[in-house]
């Protein structure tokens, strides 16, 4: 799909969704978003950009006659609340012409807890939080969806996401206790930039599709990334907060992360697109990220 004439359209343009925009602009690409409200100066990007009002909160909001055919992301996050995705759920239903393909960013959070294991794509979802829970709800029901269609799909399940405008600066600020490096189990990274090639990179090619692994194939610890964020921000390490206070220090969303060990692979990413990551790791993207700031 390197063609100029079939339209990429994106749901859920937030930071994620403005930088595959862009890079699907600069392949002169027809690039069309959905927007749940009036559109800022800085989103009118380009002319080649069409904005859409619409709530995938209301189906009967949505532009469906522009994302049929179209190259549709799904970037947006589920409902607060619930083990349904709702939203999904209405756009499913709503489409009236499938899109030419589909690809769907979802979360390593749906495979829980690992016991600091290597997670491949062959490894069983096994959700232990509703946000999980939500999400696997999303893949289900576009799964079917594609099933019925002919729709080729690919899911992306993505680590967490980090880059210049996505460090946990307040809680460094704040100084906000955080448990030594042996109390957390292993978490997983992938710098934004390098999930923005990546999402553009899988449509690109009508051939792949399919489950996906993203993360940078380098897991660290929790405490490790927020210390590697504070050293970016020039900021001082957080102190360290005792085994015995977590349970009433940390939020129950905390408590998921540091209780969930798992370590992500990308092999199947990176040898299906035969790409090479920008930031491989924490500390190369972190020193991007402190470049950057700087740079402002």
């Amino acid at each position: 799909m390197s063609d100029t004439t079939t339209p990429v359209f994106i749901l859920g343009y937030g930071d994620l969704g403005r930088r595959v925009a862009t890079r699907w602009v600069k392949r002169r690409a027809k690039v069309r978003a959905l927007i749940r409200r009036p559109a800022t100066i800085s989103e009118r990007m380009h002319p080649r950009m069409e904005l859409y009002r619409g709530d995938l909160d209301d189906p009967m909001t949505l532009p469906v006659d522009a994302m049929g055919g179209a190259r549709l992301y799904y970037f947006a996050p589920p409902p607060v609340s619930g083990i349904v995705d709702t939203r999904m759920r209405n756009l499913t239903e709503a489409l009236r012409t499938p899109p030419s393909k589909m690809v769907l960013v979802s979360t390593t959070g749906v495979y829980g807890n690992c016991g600091g294991d290597w997670v491949d794509e062959s490894r069983p979802p096994n959700p232990e939080t509703d946000r999980a829970r939500r999400r696997l709800d999303a893949e289900q029901l576009l799964e079917g969806y594609a099933k019925r269609h002919g729709l080729p799909l690919v899911i992306l399940r993505v680590a967490g996401i980090y880059g210049p405008d996505r460090l946990p600066e307040t809680r460094l600020r704040e100084q906000a206790p955080m448990p030594a490096a042996e109390d957390c189990g292993y978490t997983n990274r992938i710098h934004i930039e390098d999930l923005a090639e990546i999402c553009v990179e899988i449509m690109a090619r009508p051939a792949v599709t399919g489950l996906f692994n993203v993360s940078d194939g380098s897991p660290g610890n929790m405490r490790e990334y927020f210390d590697l964020a504070a050293d970016a921000l020039g900021l001082p390490h957080l102190p360290v907060l005792p085994r015995d206070q977590m349970e009433t220090t940390l939020s129950p969303q905390m408590l998921s992360y540091l209780s969930e060990s798992r370590r992500i692979k990308n092999d199947k990413l990176l040898r299906t697109l035969t790409i090479s990551l920008r930031y491989p790791d924490l500390k190369s993207g972190l020193a991007n990220v402190s470049k950057s700031r700087t740079s402002k």
